[in-house]
Formats: structure tokens, C-alpha cells, sequence
């Protein structure tokens, strides 16, 4: 049974085909997949793939991703979630996303503290990390709000558009 968490304004839950349209708005706008570590999208059918890739992982155990919905509208505006997951090591990268419609509204924040929560609550996690691209201020100026700390920078992690980048490494750990 998938999860869902639930905030003051948001319901994080599974990201089902009935959210292609949604998840094709988020990873096809070039602002949201500046710093993602891909290229965006450029039709329904790889919303829909990648839709098909969370459950799969989910299922195998090796990530979990919710959409963020909005609760007073139902509108999915964005995706979060743990990668990288190694239960036995009690690690996981988080990632996440937000429409930029809906940036500098507080919707982060809320989510990614409540799946740093269930991450360290329910899955038994220790370690959470995340990657960021060293341009990318408002990403890791936003975790180190929330108790992030910097570990290190990673020189030529990411590939986006034929060109490496160096990357931040951050982690959150659970005292």
C-alpha cells in the first residue's frame, strides 16, 4: 500500500496515469529542468514512461516519489521523493520538483520536511542526501534552512545538455 502524508495544505501521494498531464507540465518547462539532471520533455508519452519507472521502482524497493497535490484544489503541482534508497545502509537521496507557478509559496519546504519525517520515521532512514547544482541557489539555500548540511562539492557530477556539472553534496542526519 502506498503512503500518503499529509500537511496543513498538501497531500503527498502515489503519482498514477491520470497525472500525465500534470507531470508533462512540470518536465517539460525548461525553468523547472534547469538543474534536474536531464533534458525536458518533449511529449506526453514520456510523462507517462517515467509515471510507469516510479511504480516499478517503487515496487522493487529502490525509490519512493509522491506527487504533491494541492488540497484545496486537487491540482498536482510537483513530485518529491527518495532515490538512491539503500535500506540496508538506512540512506536515500531526496528529490523534488515544483511547477514554477506555484516556487516561493512555501509548498517545498512543507513537503520536504514531512518526508524527511516519514523518511526517518518510517523507512529507518539515517542519512538523507541530496545533489544540487552548485547554481542552484534557491534548492540548496532552501535545505540548509531546513538543516541540511553541506558536505562537499562533486566536480563534474551531472550531464544536462551535453555539458557536466559540478554538484553540492548535502545531508541531513538523523540525531
Amino acid at each position: 500500500m502506498f503512503p500518503i502524508l499529509e500537511t496543513e495544505r498538501l497531500k503527498l501521494r502515489e503519482i498514477t496515469n491520470e497525472d500525465a498531464d500534470a507531470i508533462f507540465a512540470c518536465f517539460s518547462n525548461d525553468q523547472v529542468m534547469e538543474y534536474y539532471g536531464s533534458d525536458a520533455f518533449q511529449n506526453i508519452d514520456q510523462a507517462k514512461d517515467l509515471i510507469e519507472l516510479f511504480s516499478k521502482n517503487y515496487l522493487e524497493k529502490k525509490t519512493i516519489r509522491w506527487g504533491i497535490e494541492l488540497k484545496e484544489s486537487n491540482e498536482l503541482i510537483g513530485t518529491i521523493g527518495y532515490h538512491a534508497w539503500a535500506s540496508k545502509h538506512r540512506k536515500a537521496e531526496i528529490g523534488y520538483e515544483i511547477h514554477p507557478n506555484y516556487w516561493r509559496k512555501g509548498y517545498a519546504s512543507e513537503a520536504i520536511q514531512k518526508v524527511i519525517n516519514y523518511g526517518f520515521n518510517e523507512m529507518d532512514l539515517t542519512r538523507i542526501g541530496a545533489i544540487i547544482y552548485l547554481e542552484n541557489y534557491g534548492s540548496y539555500r532552501l535545505l540548509e534552512k531546513l538543516g541540511f548540511q553541506r558536505e562537499g562539492i562533486l566536480r563534474k557530477n551531472m550531464y544536462q545538455n551535453s555539458k557536466p556539472h559540478d554538484t553540492y553534496i548535502y545531508s541531513l542526519i538523523k540525531e
